[in-house]
């Protein structure tokens, strides 16, 4: 069943040399005429003059350094490969930036733009298309959008939070209410929607859509509709549906994302629930294995790491767990290996050889060997939130406050080895670095940074003047 838009869509321009010879009134009028008609997409003139073919193959798994294009980064574990980076962060320079409506998703580089998503107001989102060189905006496209979280939750806003995946043609992108769409990502144009709670009757998680896609092999899998999600990237169809509930607190909606790994010489999807951890079987949408994680209120946010044949994971106001999925025959299990009293709540850990540096609840970063499970430092308070980047031997750490860490990855000891403030606001969504620049999304902006050293590349153009 390919899908077409069932609700509203609208291109706020696309790029400035191809913008359609229409006056404002019948622009108006148009505009209009789509928010009346929920299966008509309005399409830019770029995408009427020009339609390359999508591409069902480009995998954001593999190795590409020129580009950020998913949730964690090219290997969906926070770690890049490149060059030795800076021992301080003296050399860093702001190239551009651009001012946003709200929003926690990170952003997404394509070799030619910058991808970001935001909250217009209390019924529009947005995803703007920006240039990597410049910030100057390429195109936009908006829908119907926005929710209202529950009381308590509120603190952290009603705004998007679901990160994009790029494969190399189209951004996948969600909105709270979890509508989602297929966009050309030289022109915005809309190439298939599905709105999951409309096709499987379910309701919008109470949260808003969180957790964030991942492409593989011409497949996007998604958690969403109380379930687990395999579509079609070129039809939008849906292959199968895993792990359907019928929805509760502890089942309306996902925190964490997922993750393919190869546990006994065969690739699964390893997704956690907010009650439980899974290996589904990538063809069919099996359970292979699950083990319940303990959690408070379902909050299990943090995207399971796969170490050998493990799988690391730390929840909120409960502990890190490390579960070993063994096989027999054609059999699998998953059983605790340990458990450790640190809980790292919301951000994910990065793992340098056999070791995890977890940022916990109490602000602190802790290093525990996965081996034995035992921790070997654990750091005096920093920040709220942490998103990490690592590259061999050293963390770039972007905190909640707008500050910005470089952290010795040492199992030995805590080593901190500078910070510095990048942004005067909040800094939830995750950092995106690629070669010697630097992505920060803010909560109303997202700015662009070169990081300047001997080693640095000339290779990536930057604004006029730098």
């Amino acid at each position: 069943m390919t899908q077409s838009p069932a609700f509203p869509v609208a291109h706020a321009h696309a790029y400035p040399e191809r913008r359609r010879p229409l006056c404002n009134a019948l622009q108006a009028a148009l505009t209009a005429l789509v928010l009346l008609i929920t299966p008509l997409t309005l399409v830019s003139s770029s995408a009427l003059a020009s339609e390359p073919e999508p591409s069902a193959t480009a995998d954001v798994s593999e190795d590409q350094p020129s580009q950020w294009g998913q949730w964690r980064g090219p290997n969906r574990d926070g770690t890049v490969a490149g060059s030795d980076w800076p021992t301080d962060l003296s050399g860093i320079e702001k190239v551009w930036r651009v001012e946003l409506g709200k929003g926690y998703p990170g952003p997404i580089v394509s070799a030619d733009a910058v991808f970001v998503v935001e909250t217009v107001d209390a019924k529009t989102e947005q995803v703007r298309a920006l240039s990597r060189a410049t910030g100057d905006e390429l195109w936009s496209t908006s829908w119907q959008g926005g929710m209202d979280v529950p009381f308590f939750a509120r603190r952290n806003g009603n705004w998007v939070r679901s990160t994009p995946a790029f494969d190399g043609q189209a951004l996948y992108v969600g909105g709270m209410q979890e509508r989602f769409f297929k966009l050309d990502a030289t022109t915005g144009e809309v190439l298939w929607s599905l709105d999951f709670p409309a096709t499987f009757g379910t309701k919008a998680p109470d949260f808003g859509f969180s957790s964030s896609p991942l492409i593989e092999s011409g497949a996007l899998y998604v958690q969403a509709a109380n379930s687990l999600l395999k579509i079609d990237t070129q039809s939008g169809d849906v292959v199968w549906r895993a792990l359907a509930s019928p929805g509760s607190m502890f089942d309306s909606g996902a925190f964490s994302s997922p993750v393919i790994a190869e546990l006994h010489g065969e690739r699964q999807l390893i997704a956690q629930t907010r009650t439980t951890l899974y290996g589904i079987a990538l063809d069919s949408g099996e359970v292979l294995w699950q083990h319940d994680v303990p959690s408070f209120r379902g909050m299990n946010i943090l995207t399971p790491m796969v170490v050998g044949d493990s799988v690391f994971t730390s929840t909120h106001r409960n502990n890190s767990f490390l579960y070993d999925v063994s096989k027999s025959g054609d059999s699998y299990s998953a059983s605790e290996t340990w458990r450790h009293k640190a809980h790292g709540y919301m951000s994910s850990p990065v793992i340098i050889d056999d070791y995890a540096y977890l940022k916990l609840g109490n602000r602190r970063v802790i290093c525990i060997d996965l081996r034995t499970g035992k921790e070997t430092w654990t750091s005096e308070p920093l920040s709220e939130y942490f998103s990490m980047v690592a590259q061999d031997d050293t963390i770039l750490a972007l905190g909640a406050e707008g500050e910005l860490h470089l952290i010795a990855a040492n199992p030995a000891r805590f080593e901190l080895l500078d910070s510095r403030e990048i942004s005067e606001q909040e800094t939830w969504g995750y950092l995106a670095v690629v070669g010697d620049e630097l992505f920060v999304r803010e909560l109303e902006a997202v700015s662009a940074y070169r990081w300047h050293s001997a080693a640095a590349s000339d290779t990536v153009p930057t604004a006029a003047g730098e």
